[in-house]
């Protein structure tokens, strides 16, 4: 059931929507595709999506035209994939995490300890698997167009984390998903649900000891001012995913798609770099500005105790069980 906020939420989401032309009206042959993300505009994921958009223009000679809402103007994550469900908006920005509540064949992007580096990800993601990942959604009412780097997902703290015992009892914010609830669980830690945007004054004010993301929020949202020990203990890749609706899909054109999907491939490529570069900066800002103290552990001892997570994963479908076996495959 949609409690009251979310109604208002998706009601607001489909009037806003609803005001403005159908993408598959606007002119005979024509497209402008709605994308929504809570991203700001300097963000390089929202880049990405800006060049992807303008690629799409070039190669359909106009025909179809990408139009952003950053900044979660139409709602969360969760929310605006709902509506691109529903065919009320075309695409979203989400991620694995969000999207296993969708389909359960997400859950095994976010396992932890499943890809072995970046480049085994890249591999995943960018070949058969990825592709067969992206349209398992199809018959849910969207798919995955492309996929963006979000890095790799460590543990922050208010004190250090040297080892999983130092995990014990700690009040951990994670997102809501039910495969990082059960990660930290495992690691004997206390999962906290909670959003994003709370999560400053939640670890300044202790209602939260950690939090698990990528360097880059240590910088971008300020966390390494009040959690100054990030361990690199880097326990999951959990990409973004930018999908779209099935109906938007299906009014495209052949030609159409292939210049679409050909134009979101090419803005991953274009994001891959830009994401390196902001990483790397993000860690040097916080060791110089910030104090931040990154610190190395044995990631071996982290892998050992969250492995039932990916046993209980595979076991859940034989879908499920063969993604994981293939991804690890490709690792040897």
């Amino acid at each position: 059931m949609i409690n009251r906020r979310k109604f208002c939420t998706l009601t607001a989401g489909a009037l806003l929507l609803g005001k403005m032309t159908p993408s598959w009206a606007a002119q005979s042959g024509s497209h402008e595709l709605r994308l929504s993300h809570n991203l700001t505009t300097d963000h390089s994921v929202h880049k990405a999506m800006t060049m992807m958009g303008e690629r799409v223009a070039e190669l359909t000679n106009g025909a179809v035209r990408v139009r952003i809402y950053p900044g979660a103007q139409l709602g969360t994550q969760r929310e605006s994939v709902e509506l691109v469900q529903r065919g009320i908006l075309d695409m979203a920005k989400t991620n694995a995490s969000e999207l296993e509540a969708f389909d359960p064949v997400y859950s095994v992007l976010n396992v932890p300890y499943l890809f072995t580096s970046r480049d085994h990800f890249y591999q995943t993601m960018t070949g058969d698997i990825g592709r067969k990942i992206f349209q398992a959604s199809r018959s849910r009412g969207f798919e995955g167009v492309t996929f963006y780097d979000s890095g790799a997902r460590s543990f922050y703290a208010t004190r250090p984390i040297r080892t999983p015992d130092d995990l014990y009892n700690m009040k951990v914010r994670v997102q809501p998903s039910a495969t990082a609830i059960a990660m930290t669980q495992l690691l004997r830690a206390s999962p906290t649900p909670l959003s994003f945007g709370e999560l400053y004054t939640a670890l300044q004010q202790g209602v939260v000891d950690a939090a698990e993301n990528n360097p880059t929020a240590l910088v971008t949202a300020r966390h390494g001012e009040v959690a100054r020990f990030f361990t690199l203990d880097e326990h999951t890749r959990v990409p973004d995913m930018l999908v779209i609706s099935t109906a938007t899909l299906e009014r495209l054109s052949s030609a159409h798609r292939d210049a679409l999907y050909q134009a979101a491939h090419e803005s991953m490529i274009f994001q891959k770099g830009v994401w390196e570069n902001a990483s790397e900066q993000a860690v040097a800002t916080a060791k110089a500005e910030m104090g931040v103290e990154f610190i190395d552990v044995d990631q071996a001892l982290f892998a050992d105790r969250t492995r039932p997570l990916r046993n209980e994963i595979a076991s859940q479908s034989a879908q499920s069980e063969k993604v994981i076996q293939d991804i690890e495959r490709l690792s040897v």
